[in-house]
């Protein structure tokens, strides 16, 4: 009798308990499913979580991105450095204003933006810098007072892609241990509540700020650019009645914003989740270091990824840096017998500044840091619901290859 194949172990996937059914069940039966009383329930859970003073939700992780760019007044000619290494959308959220979108390299190791990269895109980027994107790749922090010290010289606004890093923990210079989210050393903090991240709302984006007026400017522009405030209100004669109220219906758009909103149904999930992140960055934490552990006694053509010191990082991915030249298989088909195995795995990323849009605006760019981490890496499964037994399994299936 033939074995049965085991099941697939994916990548990445969502954690899903009866609390967060209920929960959705329960928005599902209520009076709002979108602009009602659950929006700000989350985003004040969510900001007391991170340690900020504000959190603004939307629809997904790219809105939030957007939405940064826009509040910070980003505009054509505007000059943005954003990492190459990371999601298209840390790019593209701020070159969707019209910035003009200056690369820098990273850490060949950890994939993480240094200090030298932001001074070396300074270098080719021909002008004044409105803003500097940084991201946490993998869910472990950049030199982020470093980071922080070059933006203020230069009078740039500094944004966190924090959409790896939600829980993430970090001791900075003082000795002062600091939640990603909080805003000591930034302008904004994006996050990203899709399914592979640490917690969901299916869909979902979250901007964490201490800056009222860029929260306040933010929460416009995720709805049009509507203001139902009548302290804002400009047109008097339309505005108000007779007797000096406010017209119940009335609303003006200063400037037109996007339709970025999330729904009541996405915070009802975003709450229960939000609740047991504590409990889901233990288990990740665990299972990276049984992972660490495994990896630390082999000797083959595969390390771990590069670790920074003094963060206690929540990793929404775990990377094996893999010399295929070594194994003798290209990635592709080394990813497609992990498969046959039942090993799910990814690649994160191509570095933007090579996909063919950026790389027509940007001909003939050396970003070597960059290109060696991308040669090498390989995300392998990580979730709430891995066992033990699963991360056996995954290294097993590795080195069955020769990694």
């Amino acid at each position: 009798m033939s074995e049965q194949p085991k099941s697939l172990i994916p990548y990445g996937k969502q954690s899903i308990d009866d609390d967060d059914l209920a929960a959705v069940a329960a928005a599902l039966r209520a009076d709002y499913l979108t602009t009602g009383p659950r929006i700000a329930e989350f985003e004040a859970a969510f900001a007391t979580a991170v340690g900020a003073k504000h959190a603004m939700v939307c629809s997904n992780g790219t809105a939030a991105l957007h939405l940064s760019a826009m509040a910070l007044g980003i505009g054509p000619d505007d000059i943005v450095l954003a990492p190459t290494l990371s999601f298209l959308a840390t790019a593209n959220g701020p070159h969707y204003t019209g910035a003009r979108i200056v690369f820098m390299d990273c850490d060949p190791e950890t994939a993480l933006v240094r200090p030298q990269d932001v001074e070396d895109a300074l270098e080719r980027a021909g002008g004044s810098v409105k803003a500097i994107f940084i991201t946490h790749m993998n869910g472990q922090i950049c030199d982020i007072e470093a980071i922080s010290k070059i933006a203020r010289r230069i009078g740039a606004y500094l944004v966190e892609d924090a959409c790896h890093a939600v829980g993430t923990e970090y001791t900075d210079s003082q000795g002062i241990t600091r939640q990603v989210g909080d805003g000591a050393y930034s302008d904004l903090t994006n996050f990203s509540l899709h399914p592979v991240k640490t917690i969901t709302m299916g869909e979902g984006g979250v901007v964490t700020t201490n800056d009222s007026t860029l929260h306040k400017q933010m929460c416009r522009l995720r709805s049009h650019g509507m203001t139902r405030d009548p302290d804002e209100f400009e047109v008097e004669e339309l505005a108000f009645a007779a007797d000096g109220l406010p017209n119940p219906w009335y609303y003006e758009m200063p400037s037109p914003g996007y339709n970025y909103r999330a729904t009541d149904i996405q915070c009802a999930l975003g709450m229960t989740q939000l609740a047991k992140l504590p409990r889901f960055a233990e288990k990740r934490r665990s299972l990276a270091s049984e992972y660490d552990a495994l990896l630390a006694k082999h000797n083959g053509p595969m390390r771990r990824f590069g670790r920074v010191e003094g963060c206690d990082p929540v990793l929404h991915l775990y990377v094996a840096l893999i010399d295929f030249a070594a194994i003798g298989l290209d990635r592709g088909g080394f990813m497609r017998q992990l498969s046959a195995l039942g090993i799910g795995t990814q690649v994160h990323y191509l570095p933007i500044h090579r996909q063919t849009y950026y790389a027509k605006l940007n001909p003939g760019l050396s970003l070597p840091g960059a290109d060696t981490y991308y040669s090498q890496c390989l995300s392998l499964p990580l979730y709430a619901d891995m066992t033990s037994e699963d991360v056996r399994r995954v290294m097993d299936a590795l080195k069955s290859l020769g990694a």
